[in-house]
């Protein structure tokens, strides 16, 4: 029975074309696997998200692994689209503190051995669950997580191993008469693990954007634990009081890094806005400023969109504030010298419509769980992308 189903599934998406979903505006939604006791699959709002972003699969000895939970919620997902039948999964492979890409894209050989484990995985074992692949690696060549592998090289083997996605992938959309999507996230903030940073040294922007679908431009953690002092997580526009460099701030907040990734070759069509569904906070070591762009002793777990809203706006010690230039909000307590950057419906909404205004092809957010029971932070990201059929004619 569920084998019909999944076949069912499989004929319904091929009857639809890959040229009716060129056009379509992007709301994209990352979900975390692991948060599904809390979020099931079944509250995902698949009449709002077009795009369902399923982290993460990892990489062990160069093969695509998933956690022993992940085949149900597969099934599950299989199930959401049958409802829904132009939603679109996509299995995401990697993310922060992901190991295993240098590794896996090092030679012609790895990458095929490794792209042909992921597409057999989620396209033949898991079939009617996903309709394309979306590429996590944080980050080729230097940036990421200190303990994990990175070489000079991975710059260009990263395309190539994109092209043996693409590759992989588009010989079996053509097998079964369907089509599959490649994406990426790529990264935004000018400070990672190893200080300044930037994104181009890691990819070759322009050729990712001709190869891939589009870009999930992670415009966010631009304010972390690799700051030099406490700062927004995902500031609009330049802030010309950051003591970042001028020739790193210029382009860590959510206008800039668009303007770079255009600058770099990148199509405004092929890339979607990211927006956060959580805080970053620090602890800093004065008050002025109410804490902002201040040194800082530690970083401050500010949790999700969901914990700031039920806890730390609820709590007097806090004192909400906003920023003209940066758009955003954020909180001070003043008892514990704690600052938190935070985004909320009104800041959403002006990077949606930014977004739009730019004529970049959507928007997504990290990630959907984080969100509170009303939707309030996908509603204000949605608003500017939504679609409505014309009114039919007498």
């Amino acid at each position: 029975m569920l084998r019909q189903r999944l076949a069912a599934v499989a004929i319904v998406l091929s009857a639809i074309s890959a040229s009716s979903f060129a056009a379509q505006p992007i709301v994209g939604a990352y979900y975390p696997g692991g948060n599904a006791a809390r979020y099931p699959v079944s509250n995902i709002p698949a009449d709002t998200v077009t795009h369902l972003f399923y982290a993460f699969a990892r990489i062990e000895d160069g093969r695509c692994v998933i956690e022993k939970d992940a085949p149900e919620r597969f099934k599950e997902l299989a199930a959401l689209k049958m409802q829904h039948p132009k939603l679109r999964t996509i299995i995401s492979i990697g993310g922060w503190e992901a190991g295993g890409f240098s590794d896996a894209a090092l030679t012609k050989e790895s990458r095929e051995r490794f792209v042909s484990s992921c597409v057999a995985m989620f396209f033949d074992t898991h079939r009617g669950s996903f309709d394309g692949v979306d590429l996590d690696w944080e980050f080729p060549v230097y940036g990421g997580p200190k303990e994990i592998a990175a070489r000079p090289e991975d710059r260009e083997n990263a395309t190539l191993l994109a092209k043996e996605f693409r590759r992989q992938l588009d010989a079996k959309a053509k097998q079964r008469g369907q089509s599959y999507l490649l994406t990426a996230a790529l990264p935004a903030g000018r400070m990672q693990s190893a200080g300044p940073y930037d994104p181009a040294k890691s990819y070759d922007l322009k050729a990712l954007g001709e190869i891939l679908d589009f870009i999930n431009l992670m415009t966010y953690d631009m304010g972390t634990a690799f700051s030099t002092v406490s700062t927004f997580n995902a500031p609009l526009r330049e802030v010309p009081q950051d003591p970042l460099p001028p020739e790193l701030r210029r382009a860590n907040n959510v206008e800039g890094a668009v303007d770079f990734y255009l600058q770099h070759g990148v199509p405004a069509d092929k890339l979607v806005l990211g927006v956060p569904f959580y805080g970053r906070g620090f602890r800093v070591k004065s008050a002025d400023n109410h804490g902002l762009y201040q040194a800082y002793t530690e970083p401050y777990a500010a949790g999700d969109w969901r914990d700031i809203q039920s806890k730390l706006l609820k709590d007097p010690k806090w004192t909400q504030h906003w920023h003209d230039v940066a758009q955003t909000p954020y909180l001070f307590n003043a008892d514990e010298r704690v600052f938190v950057s935070f985004e909320d419906a009104k800041s959403i909404a002006l990077r949606s419509q930014l977004a739009k205004e730019r004529g970049l092809r959507g928007v997504f957010m990290w990630e959907l769980t984080g969100d509170d029971d009303q939707r309030s932070l996908l509603k204000a990201m949605a608003a500017p992308f939504e679609t409505r059929e014309a009114a039919p004619t007498r």
